[in-house]
């Protein structure tokens, strides 16, 4: 007999994993979500993106503002569902998460135990590892520390960035969840505590002060920097006093005298900033109040 799920999700990430369920046939009986809220210059009201997907699929949904609200907990114990699902979502309360008789699942853009927390794609990227995956397990107390149900590895390409990578860890999640209520309802999947590792890397949210690039390192470390942020939140740097994000750039080895950060021109072609050993290239930037565009781009209009 399939699960009644109830399934928790806000971006483009988490929709990706509903419409998996939907397209296997499973029964999610209502989607948590975001509440609406404006976005952008015209600071329009807009709807989450798995508002948007349920609503097509006639799924009911829930937009609490508090999630301990007792008008909430009574929605939820009505649904008497039995497996949430949690997907790019925020913390849930004991109350939710411990309510259904399967429990809570959460799928986590990472192999776990490394890499918990909020910004697992862009962290993996800017430490220039070669693989990362995906993890679905069980909610418990503290934050992605449940016991594990599924993993599956992917590789990093040099060529990606946060962007690509996010699509492709999105559809694996996907694909992955379910793998895992598929065995949770026939019972075939061993939870595994997550082991304790000395070398475990973390991935906080990102601060502004995380994304500015820092000129004294390696022309690699950059680079995985730059493209660990690209095409969201972005890398940046200061061109005189004014803010530029650099979306894409590369490394070429020079030995040269120049201090790190020092930033040259041929006003046609290339716009290059100085770092040991080398110069990175920019490719693809956008000064503060400009527009994203290629440096050929900008450099038609650039006097510096």
């Amino acid at each position: 007999m399939k699960p009644r799920i109830v399934f928790f999700g806000t971006p483009d990430f988490a929709v990706a994993s509903l419409k998996a369920l939907v397209d296997n046939g499973m029964e999610v009986t209502a989607v948590v979500t975001a509440p609406d809220k404006p976005a952008g210059r015209g600071r329009q009201v807009q709807s989450p993106a798995v508002k948007l997907y349920a609503m097509e699929q006639g799924i009911p949904v829930l937009q609490p503002e508090r999630l301990k609200a007792p008008e909430f907990i009574e929605q939820l114990q009505a649904l008497k569902a039995d497996l949430h699902i949690v997907v790019a979502f925020r913390m849930l309360p004991e109350v939710v998460w411990n309510m259904p008789r399967m429990g809570t699942v959460n799928v986590h853009a990472s192999l776990l135990p490394q890499y918990r927390g909020a910004a697992p794609v862009n962290r993996a990227i800017m430490n220039g590892e070669t693989e990362t995956g995906v993890t679905t397990f069980k909610l418990q107390h503290v934050i992605d520390t449940g016991n594990i149900l599924l993993q599956e590895k992917i590789a990093i390409q040099p060529e990606d960035t946060a962007g690509t990578l996010h699509d492709k860890l999105m559809l694996a999640g996907a694909a992955l969840l379910v793998k895992t209520v598929e065995g949770l309802t026939a019972d075939t999947i061993r939870e595994m505590p997550q082991p304790d590792n000395p070398e475990e890397k973390h991935a906080p949210k990102l601060f502004k002060d995380d994304m500015r690039i820092d000129w004294n390192r390696s022309g690699t470390d950059i680079c995985n920097h730059i493209r660990g942020l690209s095409p969201y939140p972005a890398a940046w740097t200061l061109l005189g006093e004014k803010v530029l994000k650099i979306y894409a750039a590369r490394f070429v080895s020079q030995e040269h005298q120049i201090a790190p950060g020092v930033y040259e021109t041929d006003q046609v072609l290339w716009l290059r900033f100085s770092v040991p050993g080398g110069w990175i290239y920019v490719d693809e930037l956008q000064l503060e109040g400009k527009k994203r565009m290629p440096v050929t781009e900008f450099l038609k209009g650039f006097r510096g």
